[in-house]
C-alpha cells in the first residue's frame, strides 16, 4: 500500500506545504514556474513507475532512469522550497524495487541528500557550520535509512519464511487428510472383506455341521426304519424304532445348536458386557468353578460381528476350561482401549504346552472350534488371539479385535 500510494501522498503534501510557506520561504513567480512543471513531470514519472511495476515487477534500466529523473525533479523543486523533501522521502521506499542491487545504497544516499538539505535549512547550506550540520544530517539519515531497510528486509524474510511454513503445513495437512481418507477406505474395505469372509466361513461351517451331524443322523434314521420294515419280531422293530427316535432327537438338537450359533441369543436384549457377565455367571453356577467378570475402560456398543465374535471366543474358552483345565478359578476381563477391544480369559488349571496341542481338534459338543477356531474368528475381523500356558501354570487366552462402533 505504501509503495503504491505513498509517493502521491508525499507529492501532494509537498505542494500544499510549499504553497502555505511560499511567502515565508520567499518563493516568487519564477520559482512557481519551475516547481509546478517539475511537480507535473514527477507525477507523470510516478504514474509510469506504478504502472510498470504492476506489469513487470523488478528493477530494470528503465526503472533506474525513472528513479533518477524523479530524484532530479525533486532536487530542483527542493531548491525552491525545502518542503519538497517530503516527496524526496519516496525514494526510501522503492529504491530496492527500481534500482539494481549494487545501486540501491547510492539511490538512498541521493534521496538522503535532499532530506538532509531541507533539515539543515535549505540547500545549499551556508558557511562551514551549515555544511557541517548538513554532513552530520546526511550521516544520521543514512544510518537511519540503512538500519530501517535492514529491519524491513529481516521482517520480509520472516514473512516469506512464515508463508513457506504455512504452505508446507497446508501441503502436509492435505497429505495427512488424503492418508486418513485412504485409511478410512481401507478400513471400510477390510470390514467388508471380514463380513464376506465371515459369511463364507459360516456357510462352510453349516455345511460341515449338516454333513457331520444332521445328514448322518438322517441316514441312520433311514437305516433303522429300513430294518424295521423287515424285522421278524415286534420286539426287534420297537428296538430299531427307539434307535431311530434317539437319532431324530439328537439331530434336532444338532440343528438347533447350529442355528443358535448364527446369532447369539445372549446379545439380543443385552450389551456385550452384560452378556459376558451372565455367560460367566451361568457357567460358574453350572460347573461349580469360581468365575468372575471384570470390565475396564468405557464400554460402548460395538458392531454386532465384533460382539458375537468376542462372546463365542469366551464361550469356547470357558468350554475348554470346563473340559480340560480342572481349574478352581476363572477370570474373564473385557477391556475397552484406544482403537481396540481386548478379551482375557484366565484360569488356574493344570495348563498345557501350546506347542504340543493339535490345532485341528474335532469340534466340541457345544459347537466350538477349539483354539484354531478362536484364532480364525479373531483374524476374520483383523484381530488376533494369543495363548499363554504351561503345564501346572494355568492358561491365559487373550483376544484383540479393532474397536468398531455399532453404527459403522
Amino acid at each position: 500500500m505504501i509503495h503504491r500510494y505513498g509517493p502521491y501522498v508525499t507529492l501532494a503534501v509537498s505542494l500544499v506545504l510549499s504553497a502555505a510557506t511560499s511567502e515565508v520561504i520567499g518563493m516568487d513567480r519564477l520559482d512557481w514556474l519551475v516547481v509546478l512543471p517539475l511537480s507535473a513531470f514527477a507525477l507523470v514519472v510516478q504514474v509510469w513507475i506504478g504502472h510498470n511495476r504492476r506489469a513487470r515487477p523488478g528493477p530494470r534500466p528503465a526503472t533506474a532512469v525513472a528513479y533518477v529523473l524523479r530524484w532530479a525533479a525533486t532536487f530542483v523543486a527542493a531548491l525552491a522550497n525545502p518542503f519538497f523533501a517530503f516527496f524526496a522521502a519516496a525514494g526510501y521506499f522503492d529504491a530496492d524495487l527500481l534500482l539494481p542491487r549494487r545501486l540501491v545504497r547510492v539511490g538512498l544516499l541521493a534521496s538522503v541528500v535532499i532530506v538532509a538539505g531541507a533539515q539543515a535549512g535549505g540547500f545549499p547550506p551556508g558557511g562551514s557550520l551549515g555544511w557541517s550540520v548538513f554532513g552530520a544530517l546526511v550521516v544520521a539519515n543514512m544510518i537511519f535509512v540503512v538500519a530501517t531497510g535492514h529491519l524491513q528486509e529481516k521482517e520480509a524474510e520472516r514473512s516469506r519464511e512464515q508463508a513457506r511454513s504455512i504452505t508446507e503445513l497446508e501441503r502436509t495437512n492435505k497429505a495427512l487428510q488424503a492418508a486418513l481418507d485412504e485409511n478410512a477406505q481401507l478400513h471400510a474395505q477390510l470390514l467388508l472383506q471380514a463380513r464376506e469372509a465371515g459369511v463364507a466361513d459360516e456357510r462352510r461351517r453349516l455345511a460341515a455341521e449338516i454333513h457331520d451331524t444332521i445328514a448322518q443322523g438322517l441316514t441312520g434314521i433311514i437305516a433303522q426304519l429300513q430294518v424295521v420294515s423287515g424285522a421278524p419280531t415286534l420286539t426287534m422293530a420297537r428296538e430299531h424304532l427307539d434307535r431311530a427316535s434317539d437319532l431324530a432327537r439328537h439331530s434336532l438338537g444338532e440343528a438347533r445348536r447350529s442355528v443358535h450359533n448364527l446369532a447369539p441369543a445372549a446379545l439380543a436384549d443385552a450389551t456385550l458386557a452384560e452378556a459376558l457377565k451372565k455367560t460367566v455367571g451361568d457357567w460358574g453356577a453350572r460347573t461349580g468353578v469360581r468365575a468372575g467378570f471384570t470390565l475396564t475402560g468405557t464400554a460402548q456398543p460395538l458392531h454386532e460381528e465384533i460382539e458375537a465374535t468376542l462372546l463365542r471366543i469366551t464361550e469356547e474358552a470357558l468350554s475348554n476350561a470346563a473340559r480340560h483345565a480342572h481349574a478352581d478359578r476363572v477370570g474373564v476381563t473385557l477391556s475397552f482401549m484406544a482403537g481396540e477391544v481386548m478379551l482375557d480369559v484366565r484360569d488356574d488349571g493344570r495348563g498345557f504346552d501350546p506347542l504340543t496341542v493339535s490345532h485341528r481338534t474335532a469340534r466340541t459338543g457345544a459347537g466350538g472350534f477349539g483354539l484354531d477356531g478362536m484364532r480364525a474368528r479373531a483374524e476374520r475381523l483383523a484381530g488376533a488371539v494369543t495363548i499363554e500356558s504351561e503345564p501346572g501354570g494355568g492358561t491365559a487366552i487373550s483376544a484383540r479385535v479393532p474397536l468398531v462402533p455399532h453404527d459403522q
